[in-house]
């Protein structure tokens, strides 16, 4: 096998460059660089050099034996100076050696779940901590990562087990007196995963939203105010405003992050009748946004809100600075903080808790499982149902065995690695 290396910093100039090489020849490298190889896990400064002998930077060594790395192999990383000039002189270094190229995207990744360091959940969780962009994000990766689906998983897969065998006690002695009936015991060890299961999948849909976060559709009759309040929120101009009716005619995106959960709000264009044809595309679009929106705000600066207003929607009287009532104004601030907050609890109440399934991967496989334990289940009611029990039983498990990423996903991979940025 090849040993890659790659930079594992964002590229740039930083304060600090780490540059990471695995696989058989990294332990060469590191010597042809440094004269020696460190002592396992122990920062070492060493003093990196050309093929002349010229000095190429000095910086910090560790070595990580195979077996004890975060790929599985012999990895050696250099934490350099962050300089462009410094990383490109080393990696030129390690790409003219023999046996070394650089790494793929996330390739680093991929090596460790090939040697059984992660698990593909686990993997896929990764992928999803390095793009969280709020603490409920990171929370959510966390916690599968930790490997939260694996302990269910195997859970499951050990009741379906248990049911398994004693199914099988039943086929064994089909032609013999089994002294004790155990469908009631079966029952009970699906019906428990399929519980489980079923809870998995219901919640699937808010933790996929929490992953590619939410949207909230701001709207209202032109000059409602909904433009000033998008730059109150964003605290910078990011949507025109004037005094001119349909200034706004495509949806402004604005991505905020409030209190942990990913939001995006939409300013939209003004309702209203008009025989302007862009305007109307516009008024169209934000309509159709405003639909799949999961909460739409309705703003008014005279109390009177457009008939499509329902009960879940929010509606908040505008430039109250004017007015007088009580509701919200971009100049002065007031009531802002407010609308954010409940908009956020109103977020947080869609949410079923923290779920395990992150990936429609994993939702699918839960589903297969379901549906053979389901199938399982009807036919224990049957007569001679003893060999389609152990049939559907046996299905189930190869479902969560898809689930883990151990059969059946190797298609998938590429599809998953593309994601990771090259050195991870």
């Amino acid at each position: 096998m090849d040993t890659i290396f790659a930079q594992a910093t964002a590229p740039g100039r930083a304060g600090v460059a780490v540059i990471r090489v695995s696989g058989p020849e990294a332990t060469r490298a590191c010597r042809d660089l440094c004269g020696d190889l460190p002592q396992s896990h122990l920062a070492s400064l060493r003093t990196l050099r050309d093929v002349d002998g010229s000095v190429l930077d000095r910086g910090v060594v560790v070595y990580f034996p195979a077996g004890r790395s975060f790929t599985g192999e012999d990895v050696v990383e250099f934490q350099l100076h962050g300089s462009i000039a410094v990383v490109n002189a080393v990696n030129a270094r390690l790409a003219a050696m023999e046996g070394t190229r650089p790494a793929l995207p996330g390739e680093f990744t991929r090596r460790a779940l090939d040697n059984d360091r992660m698990t593909l959940p686990e993997v896929e969780a990764l992928a999803d901590l390095i793009d969280s962009e709020t603490e409920l994000q990171r929370r959510q990766a966390q916690h599968v990562m930790g490997g939260a689906l694996e302990s269910a998983a195997l859970r499951w897969r050990s009741a379906l087990v248990e049911a398994g065998a004693l199914v099988a006690v039943t086929i064994d002695f089909a032609d013999e007196e089994v002294p004790v009936d155990v469908s009631p015991q079966v029952r009970d060890l699906l019906t428990g995963v399929l519980r489980d299961l079923k809870a998995e999948i219901d919640g699937f849909g808010a933790v996929e939203r929490l992953r590619g976060g939410y949207e909230v559709a701001i709207l209202g009759a032109p000059n409602a105010g909904k433009s000033s309040l998008l730059n109150a929120i964003a605290r910078r101009q990011v949507a025109l405003t004037s005094e001119i009716a349909g200034t706004t005619r495509d949806v402004i995106e604005v991505r905020v992050d409030l209190g942990g959960l990913p939001v995006t709000l939409l300013d939209t264009a003004g309702l209203r009748e008009t025989e302007d044809r862009i305007e109307r595309a516009g008024i169209e679009l934000a309509r159709a946004r405003a639909r799949s929106a999961d909460l739409r705000v309705f703003l008014s600066d005279d109390g009177i809100f457009p008939s499509e207003a329902g009960e879940d929607d929010l509606l908040l009287r505008s430039k109250s600075d004017l007015h007088g009532a009580r509701g919200i104004s971009a100049t002065t601030g007031e009531g802002i903080e407010e609308l954010l907050e409940t908009i956020r609890a109103r977020l947080v109440s869609l949410l079923p808790g923290v779920g395990l399934a992150i990936r429609e991967r994993h939702r699918d496989a839960m589903a297969g499982a379901a549906t053979e334990l389901h199938m399982a289940l009807n036919a224990i009611d049957s007569a001679d149902h003893t060999e389609l029990v152990s049939h559907h039983i046996s299905l189930a498990c190869r479902a969560l065995d898809e689930l883990m990423g151990r059969v059946d996903v190797e298609d998938l991979l590429d599809t998953i690695f593309s994601s990771f940025c090259i050195g991870k």
